[in-house]
């Protein structure tokens, strides 16, 4: 069974990385129905967790009980709870499979471990969090620089693999929209694709 895990970190390295038989050991696979819960917020959980299929939707609830999708994680993407990595640390949210998925999980001080020996698996692990950071800042500028409706059609453009295996409900807590609100801005958006027919 070729590692999701493998193909990932040594895509992010750009290179073979040496001490592999160490990882396989501590290689977890899961598999997870719809609606599972990976893990939840505020535990502590230092693990990297790579999607060989399905999506995993990591999610922040509120004090009122309403629950935003902070990414997905389709196939050939790895995510974890940032601040659940340091000693002491916990998990800043909850992670939930968004349909059926399988997974494979590393704890984050081997991974930490091999980057002090070895300079690809440092590499590895530099790569990672430069993506981490790269796509959390572009989150963080389309919620505060597009609307509701620009934020649903660049989510569409983009993950149109992710988009027609996840509910509307989970939309809707992408875009951060109630499910009504994203209800109006398809409807709105279906019109004008009418209009646009029947005027050529």
């Amino acid at each position: 069974m070729v590692s999701a895990a493998k193909e990932i970190l040594e895509r992010l390295a750009g290179d073979s990385l040496p001490d592999w038989h160490l990882v396989e050991s501590a290689l977890r696979r899961k598999t997870l129905a719809s609606g599972e819960c990976l893990f939840l917020v505020g535990v502590a959980h230092p693990v990297v967790y790579f999607v060989k299929s399905g999506v995993i939707k990591m999610v922040y609830e509120t004090y009122d009980g309403d629950a935003w999708v902070k990414a997905f994680a389709a196939e050939g993407r790895f995510f974890a709870s940032i601040a659940g990595l340091s000693p002491g640390g916990v998990t800043s949210f909850s992670a939930v499979a968004a349909c059926s998925a399988s997974v494979e999980s590393l704890p984050y001080h081997l991974l930490d471990q091999l980057g002090d020996k070895h300079p690809q698996w440092q590499r590895a692990l530099r790569k990672g969090f430069e993506l981490y950071g790269f796509r959390k800042e572009a989150r963080e500028r389309d919620l505060l620089t597009l609307s509701a409706e620009e934020r649903y059609q660049r989510f569409i453009e983009e993950y149109p693999h992710i988009a027609e295996r996840v509910t509307d409900r989970d939309i809707a807590g992408y875009v951060r929209v109630t499910p009504v609100a994203l209800s109006r801005i398809k409807a709105r958006i279906k019109l004008r694709q009418m209009e646009d027919r029947l005027d050529i």
